[in-house]
């Protein structure tokens, strides 16, 4: 049994302990490390899957429309990550773009659209994706040029979207597309676009090193109806970051699940493995690696877990979800590559759970805004928040005293 003590912290009630216990059984029984199948069939049969076990329920906010609470649990979200995350990477995958794919229609769907969206994803039924990036917009979001033209009451679009998770394989996507003449983050609206309408076309399927559906699409004179758009026209840019606020986090905690397997990994293999009459965890340096990976898991699972509860306190989080996700990815990805050098020639070899933890942890790195970015996101939120207390004192300095 997998070492659970961190549900006992005070970010956490104890409907979540019993949610990451009752999942963590669920999990065991239902979930091989490496699922065999063709990688789009594997994410279906996962969808359906957690669908019928009602986890997807947490992806999706609003009770009368599927949803376990009102509001989305972020908490909740993040513990069924890591708990997907460090049994199967792809059903981690399968629960996230749940979420990701339908969280503007939870956010800023009306009546009817959500009822038309959220139930089916809550269900398991229907296939979400969420459809901003493009070939020369990724994480600067105000460059994307795929356009909403208005016409009647219809919107055309046109334009590339590409990185696509569930690319291929969804009944929908939440796409973000400008109004003609406009620039930067001003003129970007949000808009669901179902699969199979006239002027998508899944142009091409992307393979990347641990499998996912992912895609590059084409709209050439896409045409939908008004009601389709989300929210107000203009507001795209604040519906995309306010999505990306509540599942940034969650994306933290799937790195923890990642790194969280890979210590175990690394635990049996050093107290199993014989080395020179003696087991590789008695020598000092194993002993030091190991105790590195406890502490960064916990330095990122305290930074992912407040962030996650700072927003469900309802306080803006920008700049600690941007803090758990730059640590928790990074760290994720040191632990697993001492993991990997622990278990020697196997560790590379596909197959193995640390091979493909491995490639699993790489991309989060980069999706949902690169570590670079969060660099820049908690720079500038730092700057921003230095400024206003400089002004509420009516800019008289931080009233530390510094030698002249």
């Amino acid at each position: 049994m997998r070492d659970q003590a961190y549900l006992d912290w005070p970010f956490f009630e104890p409907r979540h302990r019993e949610l990451a216990r009752d999942l963590e059984a669920w999990a065991k029984h239902h979930l091989a490390a490496h699922p065999t199948q063709d990688t789009d069939q594997a994410c279906r049969r996962l969808v359906r899957l957690l669908g019928a076990g009602g986890w997807t329920r947490y992806a999706v906010g609003g009770q009368a429309y599927g949803g376990v609470h009102e509001q989305i649990d972020t908490r909740a979200v993040c513990l069924i990550r890591e708990t997907l995350a460090y049994h199967q990477g792809l059903a981690d995958f399968a629960f996230a773009m749940q979420g990701l794919g339908s969280g503007a229609i939870t956010l800023h769907g009306s009546p009817e659209q959500k009822a038309r969206y959220l139930g089916p994803v809550a269900r398991g039924e229907s296939i979400a994706a969420f459809a901003l990036s493009e070939p020369e917009a990724g994480s600067d979001v105000g460059a994307l040029c795929t356009e909403a033209r208005a016409e009647g009451g219809d919107y055309i679009l046109n334009g590339q979207k590409t990185w696509i998770s569930n690319g291929g394989i969804a009944d929908f996507y939440v796409v973000f597309a400008r109004a003609p003449g406009s620039q930067g983050a001003k003129g970007i609206s949000a808009f669901v676009v179902e699969a199979g309408t006239p002027g998508l076309e899944v142009a091409e399927r992307l393979e990347v090193i641990a499998p996912h559906p992912l895609a590059r699409l084409r709209f050439e004179h896409c045409r939908i109806p008004a009601r389709q758009r989300l929210g107000e026209e203009g507001q795209g840019f604040k519906i995309a970051m306010q999505t990306l606020d509540i599942f940034r986090t969650s994306v933290a905690a799937a790195a923890l699940g990642f790194a969280r397997r890979a210590l175990d990994e690394a635990l049996f293999r050093a107290t199993t493995r014989p080395l020179f009459g003696q087991t590789l965890a008695d020598f000092q340096l194993t002993q030091a690696r190991l105790a590195d990976m406890a502490v960064k898991i916990d330095a990122a699972a305290l930074l992912t877990y407040r962030a996650a509860w700072l927003r469900d306190q309802g306080q803006r989080v920008t700049q600690e979800a941007a803090m758990a996700k730059l640590t928790a990815t990074e760290y994720a990805q040191q632990v697993i590559d001492g993991a990997v050098q622990l278990w020697g020639g196997l560790g590379v070899t596909r197959g193995q759970v640390v091979e493909s933890l491995y490639r699993e942890i790489r991309a989060l790195r980069i999706y949902e805004g690169a570590s670079e970015v969060q660099q820049l996101i908690i720079a500038r939120e730092l700057l921003k928040r230095y400024k206003e207390t400089q002004t509420a004192k009516g800019g008289t300095g931080d009233g530390v005293q510094r030698p002249h």
